[in-house]
This record gives C-alpha cells, structure tokens and sequence, in this order.
C-alpha cells in the first residue's frame, strides 16, 4: 500500500525505526529523558552512600555491597523485561515506575544498616524498568549510536548538575537531605511520561536475526568488558572515602566527585569525535594508563589540586573508552552476538566491581579498591590483547590464502 504523502520538512521531526512506526522527536526526547532519570542514580552514589557511611548508617564495606545490590537489581530487571515483556502500555509503566521510585528514595531516609541495602536494592526494581523505556527506543532506532551517545550525555550532564546540588544539600541536611533531593529530581520524570511513546515496534527478528549463544572469543570479550567495567566502578564508588584518606576534606572530595562527572561529558564528546577513527587498542591504552595513574594518586597523601585533576582525566577516560567495548567484542566475534550483550554486561560489572570492593576494604582503609581494580584492569588488557592478535593473525592468514 502506498503510504500518505508527507510534508518534506516533517521528516526532520521524526526518527527512523527499524521495527515500526518512526519516532517524533518529542517520543524521542521524552523516553531518552526517562533514561538519564533512571540512571541518574549511578553517578550520585558516591556522594549520597559516602554520607550515608559518614554518619555511621552503614560501613565501609556497606557502601559496596548498597552500590551493589542496586545495580545488580537495575540490570536484571532491565536484561528481563527486554527479552520477555513486549513494550506495550509504557506510559503505564513510566509514571507506576516513577511513583514507586521517589517512594523508596523517601524511604531511605528511615533506613539504616541492612535497611540501606534492601531499600536500595529494591530501587532498582523501578530504575530497571525505566531504563528498560530509554534503552528500548536506542535499540529501535535506526541510529542507535547516536541516540546512545545523547542518552549517556545527558546523563553525565544531569548527573553533574545534581550533583553540584548535593554538595551544597548534603553539608546542611545530611544523607537524608540527598535522598529527598534525589526523589524530587526523580519526580521530574514524570513530566516526560505523556510525551513518551506508547508502545514500540518488535526488534528484528526472523531470518537476519542475531541470536544465540556468542562463540568462545565472545564470551573472551565480555569477560574483559566485564573485568574493565568492573575495575572503574569499584573506584567510582568509593571516591569519597579514597578523598578523606588522602587527607581532604569532605568538600573537596565532593569536589572531585563533580569534577569526575563533569568530565564525563568531555569523554562523551571526544568518543564521538573519534569513533571510526582510532582503533580501540589505541583507546584501551591511554585509558589504561590514566586509570593507573590516577588510582595511584588516589592511594597517596595527595594534594586536593592534585586529586581533583586525576579525578578529571579518569572521568574523561572512563567515556572515552566505554564506546569502544562495543567494536572490540566484533573483532572477537564478528557474528555481533557477543556486542548485543556488552550493555548488559557493562552493568553487572557495575554490580560486580563494588560487590568484589567490600570485601576487600575496611572502615579503616578502602586502599584494597585500588590493588583489585588494577588487578582486573591488567586482566581484562591481557585478554584483549591475545584476542586482537588472534583476530590479525587470522585477517593475515585469510589475505594470503585470498
């Protein structure tokens, strides 16, 4: 059937599916938004579970395991609903989700010790669900890496600037005080539900399909973007109490945790720029040796300036290099099984890395963060490294047999 002729310059106002109906771009920005809502979270846990340790609700190594359950909870929830839920009634789901978020983001405020942990970890039940909204429209479009790279931008910039909030809410009015900030930003999502679509095309299936199990290079690659995203979170998340051991203040490690983020936009920025340019092996490399440096800082009596500086360039390194996971397990396994599951394996390291941190960590000294991120990092750049060469050897032995 012939569709209806349509005005040239509504095309700009739409988005393309690969799956159905294309997007406007108010669907597109309003799911996006939900997204960035539901991750907002992940880069404000430092700041609001380092309070949370300061005043004695939890311990050192409770910071972990609450960072822990939180994102392991989001990622399931997120990894099920898009392989079993069809995404019908969003909207539905949107604004239950929203709600049931800033309830329990209210109810952290009377919890303390395990309480923490199991508010939290319950959490992400709603979080996944509404990232599972933000995720589902990047995955349907026909464009998917450009809709991704606004969906981690504008979380790094709205995480910055809430961030910037706690640093003055968080002094006055405590943990409780962060949380209630967090509800209320929470809350915002609920703005962008009318707007949002209303349901979703089916993903590409059929013959063309990518399914199934990866081969074992595929499962190569998602281990080391596990071991590396693991590595950067397991850091990320005690860079409050990593400050008061190196001997700054509470405000200037709050400082360096907006510096942190804010740089994450410049990384964003720069992956983009060099996306199809660089080689990943480049990227690894450099982001490598920013990561060790700055942890090494880290675990010095260092210098506020000096801290804050390394917290900047590891910010940076931690967007740059994230994009380029995504190639890295093509070469390994070029039947592109392995990179449908590198987001989902990028937040269980998310969980894995703060989980694998408190249990080698004290209220005395979080140091032990540092010896086992550069562990995983060395590990994950050992597994690249045999599977690119693997890769060229059999890219030579092809063109000589050609």
């Amino acid at each position: 059937m012939t569709p209806p002729t349509q005005d040239p310059a509504d095309d700009a106002l739409l988005v393309a599916e690969v799956a159905g109906e294309p997007f406007t771009a108010l669907q597109v920005a309003s799911a996006i938004s939900i997204g960035v809502i539901a991750l907002l979270v992940s880069g404000l846990m430092p700041l609001l579970l380092g309070a949370l340790a300061q005043e004695g609700r939890i311990s050192a190594s409770g910071i972990g395991l609450t960072a822990m359950l939180e994102a392991l909870s989001t990622g399931l929830v997120t990894g099920l609903a898009g392989a079993f839920l069809k995404p019908r009634r969003l909207r539905l789901v949107a604004l239950v989700a929203t709600v049931l978020l800033v309830v329990i983001d209210l109810a952290t405020t009377r919890a303390s010790g395990s309480g923490v942990q199991l508010i939290r970890m319950l959490a992400g039940l709603p979080e996944g669900a509404l990232l599972w909204i933000g995720i589902g429209l990047v995955s349907r479009t026909a464009t998917p890496e450009r809709w991704a790279a606004a969906l981690f931008t504008g979380m790094g910039a709205s995480q910055l600037a809430v961030a910037a909030v706690l640093s003055a809410v968080l002094p006055k009015f405590g943990a409780n005080g962060g949380y209630v900030t967090l509800a209320a930003c929470v809350a915002l999502a609920l703005l962008f539900v009318p707007f949002a679509p209303s349901r979703m095309g089916e993903t590409a299936g059929g013959e063309g399909a990518i399914s199934g199990a990866p081969p074992p290079r595929g499962w190569l690659a998602l281990f080391a973007t596990l071991c590396i995203s693991g590595s950067v979170a397991a850091v990320a998340v005690y860079l409050l109490p990593l400050a008061a051991q190196a001997g700054l203040s509470r405000a200037a490690g709050r400082t360096a945790i907006s510096i942190y983020l804010g740089a994450q936009i410049l990384g964003g920025l720069m992956a983009t720029v060099l996306a199809g340019r660089v080689r990943y092996v480049a990227v690894f490399g450099v982001c490598s040796v920013v990561f060790l440096a700055t942890w090494t800082v880290y675990g010095a009596t260092a210098s506020a300036g000096a801290f804050m500086l390394m917290a900047g360039f590891s910010g940076a390194s931690v967007m740059l290099a994230g994009p380029f996971l995504v190639p890295m397990t093509i070469e390994a396994d070029p039947s592109r099984r392995a990179a449908m599951q590198s987001g989902a394996v990028q937040l269980l390291a998310g969980a894995m890395g703060p989980f694998l941190a408190s249990l080698v960590v004290s209220d005395s000294n979080v140091h032990g963060v540092l010896a086992l991120s550069a562990g995983l990092l060395l590990t994950s750049l050992a597994v690249i490294a045999v599977l690119h060469r693997t890769a060229l050897a059999e890219r030579k032995a092809a063109r000589a047999a050609g």
